[in-house]
């Protein structure tokens, strides 16, 4: 009988989701959907095969949330699945702390714990936690693995993961964590097929999207990135402010009559692309406005990925390749341009027609440092850790 592996990745009103057949030792794509506007809506659920080709879409009446989405979801999938057997299913888990550097079976000890890291990543862990206790109720018989999105980085120098802060704040977990490592682990599986040298050298990916990081990988492994303690640090993003003087903050609190849950909803929420647009947290909407303000805040998300370029040259000690990845970096060929121009002096050449037409390198054959688009596939990622996780051997 061929194994069957189930990836979710769920949000406050939304669950993507994955199939994976297992033959050889190796998940293969035979399914993914999403199920979208749970709890608040009338939701819809869509599930497409490994080419694209529809083959369910339906509506979900308001009162469903994740449970039934993902029973109903689960109840279409078996009854193709005939001849196989699911041996679990693997969840993308923001924050795994300190103390998780890799993915593990889920038990109830490990969930709470989990739990402990809500307040961390308000936007992401209790969305992703949920639909672990969905599974478990929907299918309790099921293993279930987490996977984490800050695992990759636990690896980083320990000078890369510190604030200056007192060390009694180190001790109770105040550290850098970053987040995207899911992605940047796919990239760093697959740099080898692109350009061996900079896998094995020195390379930055940039994972450009509504959430948006850069990291530093240095033979494949994270020396430094982008985000911190939360992921709200590092670039702009399409709600959130990333990298910011702890000093507003204490504006905010002081002088504004702000408490800490407007604050948090202003820097999760209100600010990145929206907030210096006042337009869209979309940069596709953005780029096609014609409006002085969309202009600023492209401007702006430029400015501030390009900074980060160098910050990361200078922690991995010099460059030997860019990496372009996610939504706005696998797609939005103005932001590449501009990103590329303004890199110039690090020896980037940008081949325009190639990033017009979304090409593998978008660098001219003589770019001293060459710039690829390679498209990230974290879902994978997951199917691969969760197998291994569920058959160590």
């Amino acid at each position: 009988m061929t194994q069957a592996l189930l990836v979710i990745n769920a949000g406050s009103s939304s669950i993507k989701f994955a199939l994976y057949t297992v033959a050889g030792g190796a998940p293969t794509p035979c399914y993914r959907g999403q199920a979208d506007g749970l709890g608040a809506s009338i939701g819809s659920l869509q599930i497409k095969d490994d080419q694209g080709k529809r083959l369910l879409h339906e509506e979900l009446p308001e009162s469903d949330g994740h449970d039934e989405a993902l029973d109903r979801a689960l109840s279409w999938l078996e009854e193709r699945l005939e001849g196989h057997d699911l041996i679990g299913a693997g969840h993308r888990v923001v924050h795994g702390g300190p103390e998780f550097s890799h993915p593990v079976r889920i038990t109830d000890d490990i969930l709470e714990r989990l739990d402990g890291f809500c307040e961390l990543a308000p936007l992401h862990q209790p969305h992703n936690l949920r639909a672990i206790h969905a599974v478990a109720r929907v299918r309790p018989h099921l293993p279930q693995v987490a996977c984490f999105d800050t695992a990759v980085h636990r690896q980083q120098p320990r000078v890369a993961q510190r604030f200056a802060l007192p060390r009694q704040y180190e001790n109770k977990g105040v550290l850098r964590y970053g987040f995207h490592g899911l992605s940047y682990e796919y990239i760093a599986s697959v740099l080898p097929d692109h350009d061996r040298q900079a896998a094995e050298g020195r390379t930055i990916v940039a994972h450009l999207g509504n959430g948006a990081s850069m990291c530093a990988l240095h033979g494949g492994q994270s020396v430094a990135s982008t985000m911190g303690f939360t992921a709200l640090d590092g670039l702009p993003m399409g709600q959130r402010c990333g990298n910011i003087d702890p000093g507003v903050i204490l504006y905010l609190l002081q002088n504004e009559g702000m408490n800490a849950a407007e604050i948090e909803d202003l820097l999760y929420r209100r600010s990145g692309l929206l907030g210096l647009s006042g337009i869209s947290a979309d940069m596709r909407q953005l780029l096609e406005s014609d409006r002085r303000e969309a202009a600023e805040a492209v401007e702006y998300y430029v400015y501030r990925a390009v900074r980060e370029v160098g910050s990361l040259t200078a922690a991995l000690g010099g460059l030997d390749a860019l990496v372009f990845t996610a939504g706005i970096g696998e797609n939005a060929a103005p932001v590449r341009a501009a990103i590329c121009e303004q890199l110039g002096w690090l020896g980037i050449t940008l081949d325009r027609e190639a990033n017009a037409h979304n090409a593998g390198r978008i660098t001219t054959t003589d770019s001293r440092i060459p710039a690829y688009i390679i498209p990230t596939n974290e879902e994978l990622m997951i199917a691969r850790h969760t197998l291994r996780t569920l058959d160590p051997a």
